[in-house]
């Protein structure tokens, strides 16, 4: 009987981590929907479960089918793939769903303080605590914040420049167990199954309510500034072991120039556009062919580059600055964003301060300097350091005014409280330069990209994205894409974005929801500690 019952428990779980899976991007909508419900079979079995072991079983094996059918893209998987990219790629599949324990550890705690039935209604709480700190450590792979599945969704995520990716996630946890509770009382009690049923659709209907009137009554700004975003489609591990720096800036130029013609004032190329450190000193020819283009056309340029900084003994230095020994010599190296302007040879710079883990730098090499040499990309790019300011572009318009402009380097994107830093400081447009071409066309560009709409809805600011390969786009204020590029194609898109001026609720205050949830969820963890004290010191 305890074998046919955990085995139906696996079924439900497994069921629950596919519905959870299915319901992100790239599956279109309606396929959201599922998300509703998708946590209902996991709830079910959470409910039957009593010790800490069982609880963090179950959310293990939620988890690793959520992962697997939502982040299988992380090793690429090409036949050009690098190993150490596979092998990091597979290993998430299996550590990912680790994290999820944190709820369930501190559903398990709650437990001991309330009864089972109450206890659960904390549960978004413990997720969004989850979610959160998953943002701020040196592992943070946040990408299955279930706040930004629901991006396809339009009218529903219209409350993110409420409560940000995080309060949908909340949102759709709440509505789900309210589900479950009226399947669970459907015999038991018929009033607790109209209840919980009438609070799930009040919640859902409250919502779309709140999407139907911000679609019907959000006011576009009528600033808008036509802009040019550059697609040279290049394979990636092509360019960065034997590319003609030559052929490769004419590509680009090329690009622009059409661009340019369709009356574009700023133009984006993607991340990292050129495999070198343009600012070295040793490619003026390059920079020079780009100050040509830029003079003759009084347009600027925001560029994805690497960006290479020499630091003297003694002079300030950021604290993971590199040593050459052959060299003696200090330095760092960015994954940048460099703004090019007509007739001022000034280069402004944005270093990149959210870096993929393992991808573009190992953690805790700061503790453990010796990971630095053991792991590391064959191309050479898992060594980034970190940025150390939230860069805002000052770019001069051909009539006289300036745009503020702040540029997020690919994955940079998927943290909601990271962008809102750029917007209070003034940025009237949110734009991102990435290269999703390591990953094939596979679900993780597309993906990415729906991410993006989020941040668009929550600082209600056109967002912007110049893509190596794909997919490149413009997205309104509303979350809207406008216009996007298709995969694998050479392009260049141009194309009016919209200017707005002032802050959501959520851009002001960002971190609201977090910090009560986490606060709530160490309040319990506290409580539950003192309380096996008092039992073990016989007080």
């Amino acid at each position: 009987m305890r074998i046919n019952r955990l085995n139906k428990d696996r079924l439900l779980l497994i069921a629950s981590g596919i519905l959870m899976g299915i319901s992100f991007p790239p599956f279109p909508f309606p396929f959201q929907i599922l998300m509703f419900i998708g946590l209902v079979p996991y709830f079910l079995v959470l409910e039957r479960r009593e010790r800490l072991i069982d609880l963090n079983r179950a959310s293990y094996l939620m988890g690793f089918f959520f992962s697997l059918i939502t982040l299988y893209w992380v090793g690429s998987w090409q036949k050009e793939a690098d190993t150490f990219l596979m092998i990091s790629g597979g290993l998430l599949i299996f550590v990912e769903p680790v994290f999820f324990m944190i709820p369930t550890t501190l559903l398990y705690f709650s437990r001991d303080l309330f009864s089972k039935s109450k206890a659960i209604y904390l549960f978004p709480v413990f997720w969004i605590t989850y979610e959160y700190l998953y943002m701020i450590t040196d592992l943070s792979f946040p990408w299955l914040t279930l706040g930004s599945g629901l991006s396809p969704f339009n009218i529903f995520i219209q409350i993110a420049d409420i409560t940000g990716a995080l309060g949908i996630s909340m949102v759709i946890i709440y509505i789900n167990i309210f589900i479950t509770k009226a399947i669970q009382g459907r015999t038991l009690s018929p009033k607790g199954f109209r209840i919980n049923l009438a609070l799930a659709v009040g919640i859902f209907i409250l919502i779309v309510s709140y999407g139907a009137y911000r679609l019907s009554t959000f006011k576009i700004s009528e600033k808008k500034v036509k802009v040019g975003l550059i697609q040279p489609n290049l394979d990636p591990w092509e360019k960065w072991s034997n590319t003609n720096l030559n052929d490769l800036i004419s590509n680009y130029l090329n690009l622009s120039r059409e661009s340019v013609k369709e009356g574009a004032q700023v133009i984006f190329w993607p991340e990292t556009a050129l495999p070198v450190y343009l600012r070295d000193g040793g490619y003026n020819y390059a920079v020079d062919s780009i100050y040509n283009f830029l003079d003759k056309n009084k347009v600027s340029l925001i560029s994805g580059m690497p960006d290479l900084i020499y630091y003297k003994t003694g002079s300030k230095m950021p604290e993971d600055v590199k040593y050459n020994k052959s060299g003696n010599y200090y330095y760092a190296t960015y994954n940048s964003v460099l703004l090019f302007s007509p007739f001022v040879l000034n280069i402004e710079r944005y270093g990149k301060s959210k870096l993929v883990p393992f991808g573009e730098r190992v953690p805790f090499v700061n503790a453990l300097p010796f990971l630095r040499d053991f792991i590391k990309w064959s191309v050479g790019i898992s060594d980034w350091n970190v940025g150390e300011d939230t860069t805002v572009f000052s770019v001069p318009l051909v009539n006289k005014d300036t745009l503020k402009i702040n540029s997020l380097v690919c994955y940079e994107s998927i943290y909601p409280y990271y962008v809102t830093r750029f917007v209070n400081k003034g940025a009237d447009l949110i734009s991102v330069v990435t290269n999703d071409s390591w990953y094939g066309n596979s679900s993780g560009p597309y993906q990415h990209k729906e991410i993006a709409v989020l941040r668009a809805v929550e600082n209600r600011r056109t967002v912007i994205r110049a893509a190596n390969g794909g997919i490149s786009c413009i997205i309104d204020p509303m979350g809207r894409i406008l216009t996007e590029s298709k995969m694998y194609t050479r392009t260049e898109i141009t194309g009016n974005v919209f200017i707005q001026e002032d802050e959501t609720f959520f851009s002001k205050y960002p971190l609201l929801l977090p910090v009560i949830s986490s606060v709530l969820s160490l309040w319990v963890l506290g409580i539950f500690i003192l309380k096996k004290l008092k039992i073990r010191l016989g007080l």
